[in-house]
């Protein structure tokens, strides 16, 4: 059995299925969103996370649990290993996803609030659209570009506004998790034509699990380890919500809606962070917020409409 054809008995986890009711569009769309959702509970989980672990620590263990997640799903469905053509295209989600995208974006977070974090992140729906646009071929409308690209202005003005227009050591880092983070989902959703998107962050996590063991003894070892109930949330949150079930909605949506329209749904995730940032941990709400949700969400709405 090749993973092609691997993914007809997994359709029957419950949030992939299909039913006549519903059309692959809004299917996907929806599974797109409940990606942002869940994406948008990250930052605030990290630093929850960050209570109880040092950042080399809490990526490696994260990665470490979500594969172990992602481990029993794949032997509990018997799931055949990929194609050797697919291994390579596995290696960049997982250098994107797995390791890069936590790793700078947790240093980031040792320095920068989890609200300006998320509005530098922002940025990622543009630079994952530029990323499909060079890796599959597909060029979306002028329209989508416009609209695109206005977000994105949106979420600059709003992080100049916020940081007094100095960039810090955290937003470099965070500049970085954009580009390796928007190859990760470029990739990740072609793979997801062609496998469940579980199985495509499943074995990419798997692909991890040697060195993130090895990372999680080691800085385990050298880091403080302050356990609390934050802490231990945090962390199984990014392991398991974020990291896995996250990316499998994710994936799933960019299969079926394409990778630039379900990249514009994440202009949204900023937004949705700054509510968790004020109500998870106390962070004070920009005044800005409100009319940046509002040009936002406009922005979305325009490139969901375009022709891509």
């Amino acid at each position: 059995m090749t993973a092609q054809n691997s993914a007809t008995p997994t359709t029957a986890i419950a949030v992939g299925s299909t039913t006549a009711a519903t059309s692959p569009q809004t299917r996907g769309t929806l599974l797109a969103a409940l990606g942002v959702v869940s994406f948008s509970l990250t930052f605030p989980s990290t630093a929850w996370g960050l209570e109880s672990f040092g950042p080399w620590s809490l990526v490696a263990l994260r990665s470490t649990l979500a594969a172990l997640v992602a481990g029993a799903f794949l032997i509990a469905m018997r799931v055949p290993l990929p194609e050797r053509r697919h291994w390579a295209g596995l290696a960049v989600v997982a250098g994107g996803v797995v390791v890069g995208f936590p790793l700078l974006t947790t240093l980031a977070l040792e320095t920068s609030t989890t609200s300006h974090a998320a509005v530098v992140v922002g940025l990622l729906p543009l630079t994952t659209a530029a990323f499909a646009a060079i890796r599959t071929g597909r060029r979306p409308s002028r329209t989508f570009w416009i609209a695109a690209l206005a977000g994105a202005a949106v979420v600059i003005a709003f992080t100049v506004q916020q940081s007094g227009g100095v960039l810090s050591t955290g937003d470099l880092y965070l500049f970085g998790a954009l580009l390796v983070c928007a190859a990760g989902y470029t990739e990740g959703g072609r793979l997801a034509r062609l496998m469940p998107g579980w199985q495509v962050i499943g074995w990419a996590l798997i692909l991890c699990l040697p060195l993130m063991v090895v990372g999680s003894a080691v800085g385990l070892s050298f880091e403080p380890v302050r356990l609390s109930a934050h802490g231990v949330i945090g962390l199984v949150w990014v392991a398991a919500g974020s990291t896995f079930f996250g990316m499998y909605v994710w994936y799933g949506g960019m299969a079926a809606i394409g990778i630039p329209k379900a990249s514009q749904l994440q202009l949204a995730q900023p937004l949705l962070t700054l509510v968790w940032s004020v109500s998870l941990l106390g962070e004070s709400l920009p005044l800005a917020a409100p009319l940046a949700a509002v040009a936002v969400l406009v922005c979305i709405a325009v490139t969901q409409r375009a022709k891509s």
